[in-house]
């Protein structure tokens, strides 16, 4: 595998799909913990939590991306994720961490979708790893984007 044609990428479990976050993006993968609500906060915005002195926001992916509301498990985790060196970081609530995975450039196809979609640009990609199919997230997008 050409490194400078892969990219690593930690596959997580959102109801019954697989993710995939570029491990660029991901500062920590902490377990669940409780998450202080903030008043009139969008809906996919749970609150904060406190990490190593640090006030970090917490969003559920579920309600960002339109899927089912959270179940909290004792598999649950939170990504700790920097989008860009000059956005502090955030935190996204996923059901599973699974592994590190690498994809080729080729092993992930774009995906065209309807101007209008407001969840169009969540979507880095689709790759391919194995026999499944994995949604590539893209975390800047779904962090700073702005609400069309």
């Amino acid at each position: 595998m050409d490194e400078i044609n892969s990219k690593q990428f930690i596959s997580v479990r959102l109801d019954k799909d697989l993710y995939g976050v570029e491990i660029t993006y991901i500062d920590s993968i902490i377990v669940m913990q409780n998450i202080t609500r903030v008043p009139k906060a969008q809906p996919y915005f749970l609150g904060i939590i406190n990490l190593r002195g640090e006030v970090i926001p917490v969003m559920s992916l579920r309600r960002k991306l339109g899927l089912p509301d959270d179940e909290f498990t004792n598999v649950s985790r939170i990504l700790i994720v920097k989008p860009e060196p000059s956005v502090a970081p955030f935190g996204i609530i996923v059901d599973e961490v699974n592994e590190v995975i690498s994809l080729d450039r080729d092993e992930i196809e774009l995906i065209n979708y309807d101007e209008d979609d407001t969840m169009a640009g969540f979507s880095a990609g689709i790759g391919k790893l194995g026999d499944e199919l994995i949604n590539i997230l893209n975390i800047p997008e779904i962090i700073t984007g702005n609400e069309k």
